[in-house]
């Protein structure tokens, strides 16, 4: 044993003895689990992943099963939905009227709060003042176009009348080259065909009649509705919501509101690419001097709410009466005014307030408008989009996409937090 430099013996016999702790202490076994060993294998096997055993094929293919499951599935969706319709016509008067009144009512609501909150009157005063004031406009507009269409009649009548004999001289005298004779046939079989299906178009003329009765019992309820929407909508629709069971009561009521947003926006949006349209093709009319323009400009302002149909079909009857009136020439230079403004209408106004007020495409549009039309005529047509805006709306919330901007949905949330609270204590 060599001695450290200071030469004691001792001192390095000590430090021998530590170095030799150290390192049995660190060469110590560990102490054995008091649980027991794990053997290796058995480690193994609890992470192993070991695929389920092969089932036995059995008659029906796993994609015929799935077919076969969302296949009954949509068939009862089709089924409540044809159900619902099937209702919704058998009682159209009732239904009608408190259609139009909330489409009405989303409309008039802006302004019956801008009444009571900034003028201050009751709630009441406000709805009623609201209503009032949309007959007004609404009667005067109908007052005015139809005593322009009782002075203009007349002479369009008689215009029509020698339109009708010159087309018919065109036909025979024109490239076409037809027989006179034949042409008189058919105006003669045409003729006898109205005088003999007279009595149908008087029993039809009376049917007509009879409904007035459900037209007038139609408008009644429309009003009636229409005031207690503006009065207490939020009232009765928390009524409809408390019907609910109380887990759903929160998104159901979440799901109305952003749905009565979207209609609002629809309605307002409407309503300005109406009142476009009927701008450009009157003022068109008028500088042509053709006869009935302003007439012509409230049909297309009412036309335009039943997208896309609508304003085909009120502009294709402007040209016509530019036709009677003055001819061919004249009759171009309208179907140019009026491709003009829809498709101004249609590639710029609309897109840009649309997009904003709806997320339906325009494919998605024109099948509303045509399946609403096969089922319910004029007024399935008019109301077509907006009840698949509404159910977009309701399903796009419902899946987890928020329509509403950031901004208005602590508003909303607030709205339907008593539900939360109501919910929680249950």
């Amino acid at each position: 044993m060599t001695s450290p430099p200071d030469g004691n013996p001792q001192r390095a016999d000590d430090d021998f003895t530590a170095r030799s702790r150290t390192v049995t202490t660190r060469i110590e076994p560990e102490p054995e689990d008091p649980v027991g060993e794990v053997p290796p294998e058995s480690l193994v096997t609890d992470v192993e992943l070991r695929p389920d055993p092969p089932r036995a094929a059995g008659p029906v293919p796993r994609a015929v099963r799935a077919s076969a499951s969302w296949s009954w599935r949509f068939i009862v969706i089709v089924a409540a939905a044809a159900l619902l319709v099937y209702f919704a016509v058998q009682l159209k008067t009732v239904v009608v009227p408190v259609m139009v009144a909330a489409l009405v009512a989303a409309l008039l609501l802006p302004v019956v709060r801008f009444l009571s909150d900034r003028l201050r009157f009751p709630q009441a005063l406000a709805s009623l003042t609201a209503m009032v004031a949309a007959l007004a406009v609404a009667g005067g507009l109908i007052t005015l176009a139809g005593a322009s269409i009782a002075t203009g009649m007349g002479q369009l009548g008689a215009k029509a009348f020698d339109g009708f004999h010159e087309a018919l001289r065109w036909l025979s005298e024109g490239p076409l080259g037809l027989d006179e004779d034949q042409i008189n046939a058919w105006v003669d079989q045409l003729g006898s065909q109205l005088s003999s299906n007279a009595d149908k178009i008087l029993s039809g003329a009376l049917s007509v009649t009879s409904s007035v009765g459900h037209v007038a019992a139609g408008a009644l309820i429309a009003l009636f509705c229409l005031f207690f929407f503006l009065k207490d909508g939020r009232g009765i629709w928390m009524w409809v919501v408390g019907l609910f069971p109380r887990n759903a009561r929160e998104r159901v009521d979440g799901a109305a509101l952003r749905s009565w947003g979207s209609l609002a926006s629809y309605t307002r949006t409407q309503i300005m690419v109406a009142f476009v349209d009927a701008l450009g093709i009157g003022i068109g009319a008028a500088i042509l001097g053709v006869p009935l323009a302003l007439p012509l400009a409230v049909l297309v302002f009412l036309g335009s709410f039943i997208p896309i149909v609508g304003a085909i079909l009120t502009g294709a009857i402007a040209v016509l009466v530019a036709l009677v009136d003055q001819g061919f020439g004249t009759a171009l230079v309208m179907l140019a005014i009026v491709l003009g403004v829809q498709q101004a209408e249609s590639n710029l106004l609309q897109p840009m307030l649309m997009s904003r007020a709806l997320s339906l495409h325009p494919v998605g549009v024109l099948l509303a408008v045509a399946t609403g039309t096969l089922v319910g005529g004029i007024v399935g047509a008019l109301f077509a989009v907006p009840i698949v805006a509404v159910v977009n709306t309701a399903l796009n919330y419902l899946h987890g996409r928020d329509p509403l901007p950031p901004s208005r949905r602590e508003v909303v949330a607030e709205m339907t937090r008593r539900w939360r609270v109501t919910r929680g204590s249950a």
